[in-house]
C-alpha cells in the first residue's frame, strides 16, 4: 500500500472511532464515564488533526517533509493500564451488576472499532517502508492503550458496576 493510501484510510478508522466516542459520550449520563469517553473522542480528533496534516503535504508534493511530532496521548502508558486492569481483575468481584445495558454496548462496539484500528495500524507498519513505519508505529502504541482502556471500562462495569476512573491518573491533565 502506497503511504498516500495508508493515509486516507488512518483518516477513515480514525473518524469512525472519533464519532464513535462523540456520540458514546452524549449517551452516557454517567460523569466519569461520560469524561472517559470525551477523552478518548479528543484522542482520536488529535490523530485526525495530524493525518490531515500529512494528507495536505501528500496532496501538495506527492511525500512528507514535515512529519511534525507524532500524536501523544494522554492517557498513562499501557503496561500502567494493564497493572490497572489486573488490579480491577484481582477484587474477585464478578456479578454483572443490572442498569448498564446501555454503557455495555456502547463499550463492546467501542471494543470492537479499537480492536480493528489496532489490527489496521500493526498491518501498516508491517507493510510500508521505515519511513511510512516511523509515521504510522506510535498509532499502533496509543490504540493499544485505547483498547486496554475500553476493556477495562467493560470489566470495571461487569464486575463493579461503575465506570473505572484510574485513579493512578489523572485523566483531566494534559
Amino acid at each position: 500500500m502506497e503511504l498516500g493510501e495508508a493515509i486516507e484510510r488512518a483518516i477513515s478508522y480514525e473518524t469512525r472511532v472519533r464519532d464513535l466516542y462523540r456520540e458514546a459520550a452524549q449517551s452516557i449520563a454517567d460523569p466519569v464515564g461520560r469524561r472517559v469517553l470525551q477523552l478518548l473522542a479528543e484522542e482520536e480528533q488529535g490523530h485526525l488533526d495530524f493525518l490531515e496534516h500529512l494528507r495536505g503535504q501528500w496532496r501538495k508534493n506527492g511525500r512528507i517533509d514535515d512529519l511534525g511530532p507524532p500524536p501523544g496521548s494522554r492517557l498513562p502508558p499501557r503496561p500502567q493500564l494493564q497493572r490497572s486492569l489486573e488490579k480491577l481483575a484481582s477484587l474477585d468481584v464478578h456479578a454483572e451488576p443490572a442498569g448498564h445495558e446501555k454503557e455495555l454496548e456502547v463499550l463492546g462496539r467501542a471494543l470492537q472499532a479499537e480492536r480493528e484500528t489496532s489490527a489496521f495500524y500493526r498491518q501498516l507498519a508491517g507493510e510500508l517502508d521505515a519511513d511510512g513505519r516511523r509515521l504510522f508505529d506510535p498509532f499502533v502504541e496509543i490504540e493499544d492503550g485505547h483498547l486496554t482502556l475500553v476493556q477495562a471500562q467493560i470489566d470495571s462495569l461487569r464486575g463493579l458496576g461503575y465506570w473505572y476512573d484510574f485513579k493512578e491518573f489523572d485523566l483531566e491533565s494534559g
